[in-house]
């Protein structure tokens, strides 16, 4: 069990509350996701009790990772609230914050979900106004914007943390432009979503960018924004890092590839980029004379060829590594790292023994060029060595996957 429910007087999980959840039109589930956040929890509550009016049914679900106090702080604080409130601990914080908000979504019991931070920059006040504009305008998805008129991302903490938000929304939205078409801000993380238009099982987080996860593996079709003035943090520090950026970077390449052709021609650029480890190598072996007797000389033999093949051993490490990370992140489960590594080896090595006899097939049997034949060959490998790391590394076995499977609540 990779979470714990905690209850409260007046949450989700008292029996005496189950009777009254009934999700009707407008009513809405606000899911919080939580790290280290106690300072701000007392404010954050008071701020969503002030807002959110008695004739909008309300229940606030916070999906919790820290390692501090905060959970025994919300319970505490819960005492006070008109509304059902409920504490997900999770022990395993997979997925990172979006993941944390994935399994609020499965949590939420009404209409409409409206996700929001914990550290009081996103104003509750809001709150109705977005859920008011979903039914208005009908949509499935109302983004909380700081890029429209009206909006203000006043309360990032300085001049780098803006250039970093601007370039993020830039980056994302040249990625995806037809998938983000009328999300003038996908780095909110402020937004309500009609329960019906989340499938909770296709989402695949990583970090703390769920609403760019959200338009692309699911996009609702008809989307609606409302401007929002980003405020400053009420107590604490920003969770934001440089590891938070790399797995920011990792997320946009995984969906970015999600489709078979482009993660071929990832599988393509990345093969590309493993001739320069391989060529250093071959450098440092054959120049600088690593391996002896292996210097470049017009005769070839044994020795050279031994660093040709070594040499190419680097390059196929450094494609490893990065498909790993930036094309296969969500199918490494299914086998163990070694398992994947050798596989991916044997295929990689075997496309050096195929290209030779099947470029002299080319020459010999059909009469082709030495260069056309030598770049039909390429080609086939290329395609081959493709499908058997999907087919042979990274698909799961046919017994099943054996992913252990977690609480759903």
């Amino acid at each position: 069990m990779t979470s714990h429910e905690h209850t409260v007087p007046g949450e989700l999980g008292d029996p005496a509350v189950q009777g009254a959840e009934v999700a009707e039109p407008g009513a809405v589930t606000i899911v919080v996701p939580t790290f280290n956040e106690s300072a701000n929890i007392r404010q954050l509550l008071h701020r969503i009790t002030e807002s959110v009016p008695a004739r909008l049914p309300c229940e606030v679900v916070f999906v919790d990772d820290s390692t501090d106090d905060t959970p025994e702080v919300i319970r505490e604080a819960a005492q006070d609230c008109p509304f059902p409130v409920a504490v997900l601990h999770r022990e395993e914080p997979v997925g990172g914050l979006g993941g944390a908000v994935v399994e609020g979504l499965k949590a939420a019991a009404s209409e409409w979900i409206v996700v929001m931070d914990g550290d009081c920059q996103h104003p509750p006040s809001l709150v109705p106004e977005l859920v008011a504009t979903g039914e208005r305008a009908n949509a499935a998805l109302v983004v909380a914007s700081r890029y429209i008129k009206g909006g203000s991302r006043a309360g990032l903490a300085d001049s780098y943390r803006v250039a970093v938000s601007r370039g993020a929304t830039w980056l994302t939205k040249a990625l995806f432009p037809r998938r983000l078409r009328g999300i003038s801000d996908p780095m909110s993380g402020f937004f309500a979503i009609r329960r019906s238009a989340v499938t909770a099982e296709v989402l695949k987080p990583l970090g703390y960018k769920i609403l760019l996860e959200l338009a692309v593996r699911s996009r609702p079709r008809q989307v609606a924004e409302v401007p929002f003035v980003f405020q400053d943090r009420f107590a604490g520090e920003s969770k934001s890092s440089a590891q938070e950026g790399f797995r920011f970077l990792r997320h946009l390449a995984g969906l970015r590839t999600a489709s078979p052709v482009a993660r071929m021609v990832g599988f393509g650029l990345i093969g590309a980029s493993g001739f320069v480890p391989n060529l250093a190598a071959l450098w440092a072996l054959t120049v600088l004379g690593l391996l002896p007797h292996a210097q470049m000389s017009s005769h070839g033999g044994t020795p050279l060829v031994l660093a040709e093949i070594l040499a190419n051993q680097f390059g196929v490490a450094w494609n490893f590594l990065l498909i790993e990370q930036l094309l296969f992140r969500d199918r490494r489960a299914h086998r163990r790292w070694w398992d994947r590594l050798g596989r991916f080896a044997l295929l990689a090595n075997a496309d050096l023994v195929l290209r030779i006899p099947l470029i002299a097939l080319l020459v010999d049997r059909f009469g082709m060029g030495a260069l056309p034949a030598t770049a039909l060959a390429l080609v086939l490998t290329f395609v081959l060595r493709f499908v058997g790391t999907e087919a042979l590394v990274y698909l799961p076995r046919r017994r099943g996957n054996r992913t252990t499977a977690r609480r759903a609540v």
